[in-house]
């Protein structure tokens, strides 16, 4: 082995890694929070310590060499053991939990929680806005753990990763205050039967509730509304739903929203069974703070209790996402 190979930088590593991921220099800068330059420099120096080239760069676009791709796995390894190394000694990173969306509750308390129960260590939060686009990010090792319906990932994501369940979160109808449903205090389903609701259908990041929507509509006459423009960010949202004037499919907590009000859903009540979610084999000593801080939570606020009649998709019964 060579001196320098016997005394490898660990950032290079990294560096290397955000742009194998990423195949864009400015990207992967960003998600390390380091100058453009910088990023190049090592991952140059890296190239030079290897002996190997490990990008083919273009104006157009950066890809991987065979050296680059044989790399990918090793490189990936040796980071995990260093992590894993840190974390023995106490001297772990923050462990990175995405939360969906900043106004969603449940992953919120359960992070504030955790963090009250290991003050010692740093819990950071993410948001990755759905399960399958942090499910993809927890796989890649650039989040630890997130929140969402476990049984609605792809099976070769969920192969990946283990999970708990947490909650199941009754659903709700989002509605323009104007709207003739928006009198009654709750809704029962059977009332939307002719009604096109919005639930995120053509988002990549969030087809597991777009399933949910299509299983729980299925049969009762109510049409899963067509894709929208992907809106980035609250005011989008609320910017894009005002002007379609669709209903919107949402859990009880979800956030107000100006010119709208939300309605429960009754007869039967939906439940959208939410879990922690995190990559097989994760190894932190936030995690278990995390885990702890969830099964508290749930057990005081009675979060797998079912209402009598709460409906739950058979395909999140048989993968085990249901709490019996």
């Amino acid at each position: 082995m060579s001196a320098h190979l016997a005394h490898l930088d660990p950032r290079l590593l990294r560096a290397f890694l955000a742009v194998a991921e990423e195949l864009h220099f400015t990207r992967a800068a960003a998600r390390l929070y380091v100058a453009q330059q910088a990023l190049s420099r090592d991952v140059r120096r890296l190239e030079r310590e290897l002996g190997a080239e490990l990008f083919v760069r273009t104006t157009r676009q950066v890809t991987l060499t065979g050296d680059g791709e044989r790399l990918v796995p090793y490189a990936r390894r040796a980071l995990q053991a260093q992590d894993d190394l840190l974390a023995a000694f106490g001297q772990a990173r923050p462990l990175l939990v995405d939360l969906n969306s900043p106004g969603l509750v449940t992953g919120r308390r359960i992070l504030h929680r955790a963090r009250e129960l290991a003050p010692e260590h740093e819990l950071m939060a993410r948001y990755e806005s759905g399960l399958t686009g942090a499910a993809g990010e927890i796989v890649a090792g650039r989040l630890d753990a997130s929140f969402g319906r476990f049984a609605g990932l792809d099976p070769a994501l969920r192969a990946g990763l283990d999970h708990q369940p947490v909650r199941y979160e009754p659903m709700a109808i989002l509605l323009p205050e104007d709207h003739p449903l928006a009198e009654l205090e709750q809704i029962p389903l059977a009332v939307l039967t002719g009604e096109t609701v919005y639930a995120g259908a053509g988002n990549p990041r969030t087809p597991e509730w777009t399933d949910l929507a299509h299983r729980l509509f299925d049969g009762r006459g109510i049409e899963v509304a067509p894709p929208a423009p992907l809106a980035v960010g609250d005011e989008e949202f609320q910017r894009i739903m005002a002007k379609m004037r669709n209903l919107v499919l949402v859990v009880i907590d979800f956030p107000a929203m100006p010119g709208t009000v939300l309605r429960p859903l009754t007869d039967p009540v939906p439940l959208s069974p939410v879990s922690l979610v995190w990559r097989k084999g994760l190894v932190h000593p936030a995690f278990d703070a995390l885990r702890r801080a969830a099964a508290q939570i749930t057990a005081e606020e009675s979060w797998l209790v079912r209402p009598a009649g709460g409906w739950i998709p058979a395909i999140d019964l048989a993968t085990g996402s249901v709490h019996n």
